[in-house]
């Protein structure tokens, strides 16, 4: 981030005298900021009043994830009449994004196939109490559609002529689940770290983390590749994950993805 960012209150009262550093900003109006440097670093993710961001639910995802899989932990959290807030601890590696990385793409998309395969083979189905399933997020996307909250002018421009009824109409018609996994439910290039010899050293938010079929994931995850690197990289990160493309789901997920919050 390479513009002045404003300090909510209380990431400067959590910092008192340490540096603090912007990293994350999303369309919503969240932040996130490093706070303190060496063995004090930890994070900060900020979400202010009416942005719609829930950062109660990736607390809990995160506590529960964090037994499992390498997460960042929750230190503490609370919220004020500015926003909510959650502090955590730093999880080794550097984003996925970054303009090392950026510079080595092929690098990048493999550690993202296997850091996503190794979370979902790590986290236990049957132990989750989080879903994801397409059916959840359609029920959502329809109660969203009547109060006049579903915007196509915010979609993918591939999804935008279709208007709100035809797709809704669409997902509709889900897939069968290729298998289910517990998702991360936002696998999207920023959200996985690497270390500096470039492979996945851990997963950033959680806050819709569920189970769902895989293909919720990996459609997202090669959307991003495609945004963050350029266009090329799909195949070879599903061949790092361990999967043979489907355009079916890929393209019935994609869609969902743009009808979510």
């Amino acid at each position: 981030m390479h513009y002045p960012v404003r300090v909510p209150s209380i990431i400067q009262q959590i910092a008192e005298r340490e540096t603090v550093r912007p990293v994350w900003e999303n369309e919503l109006g969240g932040r996130t900021f490093a706070v303190g440097t060496g063995s004090a670093l930890r994070f900060v993710k900020w979400a202010p009043v009416g942005s719609g961001m829930d950062l109660q639910a990736e607390v809990v995802r995160l506590r529960w994830a964090a037994a499992f899989v390498r997460v960042p932990r929750v230190m503490y959290h609370g919220l004020d009449k500015e926003g909510s807030w959650i502090v955590t601890t730093a999880v080794p590696g550097e984003n996925a994004v970054s303009d090392r990385w950026r510079a080595d793409p092929a690098t990048a998309v493999t550690a993202i196939g296997r850091g996503l395969r190794a979370m979902h083979d790590g986290l236990p189905v049957a132990a989750c109490p989080f879903s994801w399933s397409a059916e959840d997020r359609i029920a959502d996307a329809r109660r969203r559609a009547a109060s006049g909250c579903l915007l196509p002018a915010r979609w993918h421009a591939v999804h935008q002529p279709l208007g709100v009824v035809r797709a809704l109409e669409l997902v509709a018609d889900s897939p069968d689940v290729d298998k289910l996994v517990v998702c991360h439910g936002d696998a999207c290039a920023p959200n996985t770290l690497l270390t500096d010899v470039g492979t996945c050293s851990g997963h950033v938010d959680l806050g819709a983390m569920g189970v769902a079929d895989r293909w919720a994931d990996l459609a997202v995850a090669t959307w991003s590749a495609e945004w963050n690197y350029g266009p090329g990289w799909e195949r070879l990160l599903l061949d790092s994950y361990g999967v043979s493309p489907d355009p079916h789901r890929t393209r019935y997920y994609r869609l969902l993805w743009d009808l979510d919050p």
